[in-house]
């Protein structure tokens, strides 16, 4: 089957799980010789690669409950046409990328009229942090997962969920990160610029801005002049200019992937919105103290979360890493004194590198993720159930 062409359904509802898709498309030539065709949703990593997505992929990222109830009229219908089409399409396998709110419901109705049709999961839903049940539910309509966080197969075997992977983070091949890695390697601390990190999403910088203002205004207060860095996305420029502008202390604002690594490599520390930019942080040995603030629909919901914390580096290295500060207890002054702690000599910050060095020898893998994803999807194929043409 190495030479035959290929009709692959791909689902990406966000930038990052476009990333995702775009680099296992990527690898997938690189082992399939045949041609390949690509039908979905996606946004331009996908695009670059083929897709023609049905629609903008950014009408699906939303965050929290209170944004999906908001657009759930929307989204039932953005599901109708996502299934219908690829169903129409059928396609060799279909593999959906994270967003799980969108994407396994496509599945479920792709599955209902496609029964036979290979299913891959590309990035582990966070059963192991709450709803374990949807575990051993995804069995219906998921044949493999690829998991990008190495404890997450333990995890699904454990929860009896789908057969999973680890497939390795992005990140770990990232050639910008791993450039900032050896810019930062043997850096001393002090002297260095403050990362500020609200989030990408408006309601993540809207909630936390005032927060970083706050430990802005106090870390001068006790220490002098501080220089501030905030990286953003183009499409937050704006906004994050506009919240910026009373601010007595006034953080230099860069735009851009390539200015956000630049900060990086220069920083003493950050404070950042809990995420992937926190794992992100790590991975590139900047200290980082993470901050959040979620919505009051999922302040009620918080005793349904199993997981013990939020921040990946946690998680992955089964130990508090990451200082964490959430919802009422975020506050200026703790986040300051954090940034003063991590951006000098001290057992803080040398316990923090100790642990980001367990995290990166954690995630590290043989073979780049892209091209060890694109093999198991392949290996999937190989092993469609009888009765798949």
């Amino acid at each position: 089957m190495n030479d035959r062409p290929l009709k692959i359904a791909v689902i990406a509802g966000e930038v990052s799980g476009d990333l995702l898709g775009a680099d296992l498309i990527v690898g997938l030539r690189k082992l399939h010789s045949g041609p390949i065709e690509l039908v979905g949703v996606g946004g331009e990593g996908l695009q670059g690669q083929g897709l023609t997505s049905l629609f903008d992929f950014s009408e699906l990222s939303i965050m929290g409950i209170t944004q999906v109830l908001a657009k759930l009229p929307k989204l039932v219908s953005r599901i109708r046409q996502t299934a219908a089409a690829i169903v129409a399409a059928k396609p060799d396998i279909l593999l959906i990328i994270d967003s799980p709110d969108f994407t396994h419901r496509v599945a479920k109705r792709v599955r209902a009229a496609l029964p036979d049709l290979p299913v891959v999961n590309y990035v582990c839903p966070s059963v192991w942090a709450w709803k374990e049940y949807r575990a051993q539910r995804m069995l219906a309509y998921v044949d493999h997962v690829l998991a990008v966080l190495p404890f997450e197969p333990e995890a699904m075997q454990r929860l009896n969920g789908p057969q999973t992977t680890y497939v390795g983070h992005r990140l770990i091949a990232d050639p910008a990160l791993l450039e900032t890695r050896r810019r930062r390697d043997g850096r001393q601390p002090g002297n260095g610029p403050i990362l500020l990190l609200p989030g990408s999403r408006s309601s993540e910088i809207r909630k936390l801005l005032p927060y970083f203002e706050a430990a802005a205004n106090e870390l001068v207060a006790r220490n002098g002049p501080v220089r501030f860095i905030l990286p953003t996305v183009t499409h937050k420029e704006a906004l994050v200019r506009e919240l910026t502008a009373g601010w007595a202390v006034k953080p230099d604002i860069v735009v851009g992937a390539e200015a956000k690594w630049n900060a990086f490599a220069e920083a003493d520390a950050a404070m950042a919105a809990s995420g992937t930019v926190i794992l992100e942080l790590a991975l590139a040995d900047v200290p980082v103290v993470s901050a959040y603030k979620v919505d009051w629909i999922m302040r009620m919901l918080t005793s349904g979360i199993k997981t013990w914390t939020g921040a990946l580096p946690n998680l992955i290295a089964d130990y508090a890493v990451v200082p964490e500060y959430l919802n009422d207890i975020v506050r200026g002054a703790s986040l300051a004194r954090w940034m003063e702690r991590l951006s000098a000599d001290t057992y803080q910050l040398k316990a923090m590198k100790e642990g980001y060095e367990l995290i990166w020898q954690r995630m590290r893998t043989e073979r780049p993720p892209g091209e060890h994803a694109a093999q198991i999807v392949l290996d999937v194929l190989a092993n469609k159930k009888p009765g798949h043409p």
